[in-house]
């Protein structure tokens, strides 16, 4: 199809800041740094999509992405955007992992591909709104004082489950969910994250277990991910049921967890996964496994969180979204998009495509790289 062939790419840094530091067991965030790519076709169809670098978790930066990207651009001109797998195959032959950037073009390839299909992208990926997507709202790892106050703070404002981010000593960790709950009482439920902070089997064991009677749904990633053989030891012995995170980046990552019975659920990310085309392949085999699952992502905004939002009405096995980073912002850049109501329920939109773009105001002052 000749009005499908990629006529341009166009790269952009897209910096926002936080309301306050977002704050995990791997380090703080204080500035959204992320990089938004728009394809555009003979056709004059274009194509949006973002991702979020995470330094710690995927070893990239904005400034890698960037350059990355480029040699993305050089490689995907001239090809069609419909043929998805063939554009995704020319980027894994280019450069090995660099997930994030990857993400970013398959997100743009996905929008073009639903737009030119006619449908909202839930819908093009074999989704439907059959289920209510409601988010958490995370509650940055500091002192049990502050925790306590921002978990106070988001019960106030409606939300109806809480993710907490853990990550140190046995005392300390218990002290900061016993703060958090003496402030918002049991029967909101906690969700938990340590992002690999739990440094041994053994002292993951040791917290969870410690854990129990404070009413956690699950807890992501406790032990460093390259632990990912012992894994199944923390899950047989936890009260607490396993959700993988940073040891799930993409399909054969779900397959070996799988196989090993090493949790019993998976966090899913496009940011981890390259994007939609390999996301689709962990929620399929975490469904042929029988497993719960969750969408998150990292620090997007409503871009990025509006295809995490359309992946998540993919799969009925999908039951948990991590969707809140938008409402951290200082600024909102997206047009469209996912919008937040009552008790941080999440409405998709409802047109053809991913349905959000980023205002050109904030294109007009960012760095940018086009290729035409």
């Amino acid at each position: 199809m000749a009005g499908t062939t990629i006529q341009s790419i166009e790269l952009y840094k897209l910096f926002v800041p936080l309301k306050e530091p977002f704050v995990i067991s791997l380090g703080p965030i204080n500035t959204v740094q992320n990089v938004v790519v728009i394809i555009r076709t003979q056709d004059g169809c274009a194509g949006y999509g973002e991702c979020s670098p995470y330094m710690t978790i995927n070893g990239e930066s904005v400034d890698t992405c960037f350059i990355v990207g480029q040699y993305f651009a050089q490689v995907l001109k001239g090809k069609n955007a419909l043929n998805i797998a063939d554009c995704m195959q020319a980027m894994d032959k280019t450069i090995y992992a660099n997930c994030s950037i990857k993400s970013a073009f398959d997100i743009a390839l996905h929008d073009i591909a639903a737009q030119h299909s006619g449908l909202p992208l839930y819908q093009f990926l074999g989704g439907k709104k059959d289920k209510v997507l409601q988010t958490d709202m995370t509650v940055s790892i500091g002192d049990p004082a502050k925790m306590q106050q921002d978990a106070v703070k988001f019960r106030e404002q409606g939300f109806e489950f809480i993710k907490v981010k853990l990550g140190g000593t046995k005392e300390m960790d218990v002290q900061r969910i016993a703060a958090i709950r003496e402030g918002i009482g049991n029967d909101v439920p906690l969700r938990i994250d340590a992002n690999q902070g739990w440094p041994t089997t053994e002292a993951a064991i040791e917290v969870l277990n410690a854990l129990a009677p404070f009413n956690i749904e699950h807890c992501e990633e406790p032990i460093p991910r390259w632990r990912f053989m012992e894994l199944r030891q923390v899950s047989d012995q936890s009260p607490i049921p396993i959700m993988a995170d940073e040891s799930c980046g993409d399909e054969h990552d779900a397959e070996r967890l799988i196989q090993l019975n090493a949790c019993q659920m998976f966090n899913i990310k496009l940011g981890k996964a390259s994007g939609f085309y390999r996301a689709q392949k962990i929620a399929k085999l975490g469904a042929q496994a029988g497993m719960e699952m969750q969408v998150g992502g990292f620090m997007e905004s409503r871009l990025g969180m509006t295809a995490a939002a359309h992946f998540a009405l993919s799969n009925d096995h999908i039951h948990h979204v991590d969707f809140d980073t938008p409402l951290m912002f200082t600024e909102d850049p997206i047009i469209g998009g996912i919008q937040y109501l009552d008790k941080g329920v999440i409405e998709v939109p409802e047109v053809p495509g991913l349905g959000a773009v980023v205002d050109d105001s904030y294109l007009q002052k960012a760095e940018k790289f086009i290729y035409a």
